[in-house]
């Protein structure tokens, strides 16, 4: 389905809205903001916060209290103080009605900065995790860094906008090259404590959650007892490999009720459930809500 520009400026797609870039809320109209999180800020006036809607650039959260829920991609996260949400250009997300954000933002708009430091800061790797946890000395260098932006940013009397604009990409890329770090770091921090059996299971949910959701099936298939998958996964996630799965489904539902026009039936038969009543009870008894609903809830 192609995009459609509604009179507010944003795009809308698949029923979901776009939001750009708010470049007349930027000071001197630069491609990026830094500033605190709090009541009254929005990407845009008629940005529907507390809805599920997109967004075409970056926005990096860091908390200075907490624990906050947020819904990235349909999948929920909780940042406490001193915690770090990262969220890229298209992902899916929403702001928790019943938390307050207090801490910094940061928006930046892509193509503010040039190929090769987007490149090496790894902005669009969608593969790692938006969740970041920096110990007490990542944090405080991160805190200095970013106190540093903020400064640049709203300091617009000491330089021409050309050095301005200059400077505020040195600043943000030494930020973004701190957060780069702390985010790869996390994530192979995370795979080193992956249990190998777990993380087997986890490949081969992925591989084949849309036909199979059988614990037992997927023991076998790897040769593990089912006793010993239960303990993998328990370890590695809290959860049982009966919740993985239906979770890991579940998702999958979610994305594709969001992202396509396919008919309710054809999107149950396309995570593994041929009758149309089986899913629908499904999706019920894991999101509170029957895919129809979900699904216009969205639009």
């Amino acid at each position: 389905m192609a995009d459609r520009t509604t009179r507010d400026g944003s795009r809308e797609q698949d029923g979901i809205k776009t939001f750009p870039f708010p470049v007349d809320l930027s000071v001197s109209g630069v491609g990026m903001q830094v500033g605190p999180m709090g009541t009254g800020r929005a990407w845009h006036a008629d940005a529907p916060l507390d809805r599920v809607h997109r967004i075409d650039f970056h926005v990096v959260m860091l908390f200075h209290e907490g624990p906050v829920r947020h819904m990235i991609d349909f999948a929920e996260y909780e940042a406490a103080a001193g915690e770090l949400l990262w969220i890229r250009p298209g992902q899916v997300h929403r702001f928790s009605r019943t938390n307050g954000y207090r801490g910094t933002a940061l928006t930046m708009q892509p193509g503010f900065l040039p190929r090769a430091t987007v490149e090496a800061t790894g902005l669009y790797r969608y593969d790692q995790p938006p969740l970041l946890r920096p110990d007490a000395a990542q944090l405080a260098a991160l805190r200095h860094s970013l106190d540093q932006l903020e400064r640049e940013y709203v300091d617009t009397a000491t330089l021409p906008l050309s050095l301005h604009t200059s400077v505020l990409r040195h600043s943000l890329t030494a930020f973004l090259l701190r957060l780069a770090h702390l985010a790869a770091s996390s994530a192979e921090a995370a795979q080193g404590r992956s249990d190998t059996t777990f993380t087997r299971f986890r490949d081969a949910v992925e591989d084949g959650f849309a036909t199979n959701h059988s614990v037992s099936a997927y023991a076998d298939a790897l040769g593990y007892s089912r006793r010993t998958l239960v303990r993998a996964v328990r370890a590695a996630t809290g959860e049982t490999p009966k919740g993985f799965i239906d979770k890991r489904v579940t998702l999958e539902a979610k994305r594709l009720l969001a992202h396509t026009e396919m008919p309710i039936g054809r999107v149950g038969a396309a995570v593994g459930f041929p009758d149309a009543a089986n899913f629908s009870k499904f999706f019920q008894q894991h999101t509170e809500q029957t895919p129809a609903q979900f699904r216009l809830e969205l639009r």
